[in-house]
């Protein structure tokens, strides 16, 4: 961590000051692709939604499960009715199915993604209906755990931007990337100091 803390000290005073007021951030748990499908649906469940509410979701749609045991041949069974119920809309519900047909199929093989760039990555879960951008990158940076990732989508990342550096108006694209290149190789460490900086005043 510590190389961590020197680089963006020597290159970001602004994220260097708000990461010393943060005090750490938790361990992210190393993940193996035996979990990465339980770990895709609870990002497509907390789609558009607070932490609080996708945790009481998943929480409901986990119980459906013998032995809790979320599997893409469990999912197939379960009736779209009992999913809805849980909690999800229609939509996220054919999500759900649709992300355990492709694994059910192989034509998402987890088990490969260990060995693709970030890029690659996005593309293979991308192939699932309902996962866009932002949801492939929240699994890049906490299934995958790559340490080079910020995704522009994210409305908590751009809202701590304007905070910390001190935007009038919200920061277009092009003013954002020109903090976030600044990052490499720690993006995903920046994103995580930027989440929890919106909990400080």
């Amino acid at each position: 961590m510590k190389k961590i803390i020197d680089h963006f000290k020597k290159v970001d005073p602004v994220l260097h000051s708000a990461m010393l007021k943060i005090g750490f951030l938790e361990r992210v748990e190393v993940r193996n692709p035996g979990e990465y499908f339980k770990s895709l649906c609870g990002e497509i469940v907390g789609q558009q939604l607070s932490g609080k509410a996708a945790d009481t979701i998943f929480g409901r749609f986990q119980k459906l499960f013998p032995r809790k045991k979320i599997t893409p041949e469990a999912v197939m069974k379960i009736p779209d009715k009992k999913m809805r119920e849980a909690g999800m809309s229609w939509s996220k519900v054919a999500f759900i199915k649709d992300l355990a047909q492709k694994v059910i199929s192989r034509e998402l093989q987890f088990e490969k993604l260990k060995e693709l760039s970030d890029e690659m990555v996005l593309q293979e879960v991308m192939k699932v209906k309902g996962i866009g951008p932002w949801t492939a990158e929240m699994f890049l940076m906490f299934t995958l755990q790559r340490e080079d990732v910020f995704s522009h989508g994210d409305l908590g990342l751009r809202k701590a931007i304007k905070k910390l550096y001190r935007f009038k108006k919200d920061p277009t694209k092009k003013q954002i990337e020109k903090i976030v290149e600044r990052w490499t190789p720690y993006k995903t460490y920046a994103s995580r100091i930027l989440w929890k900086s919106l909990e400080i005043d």
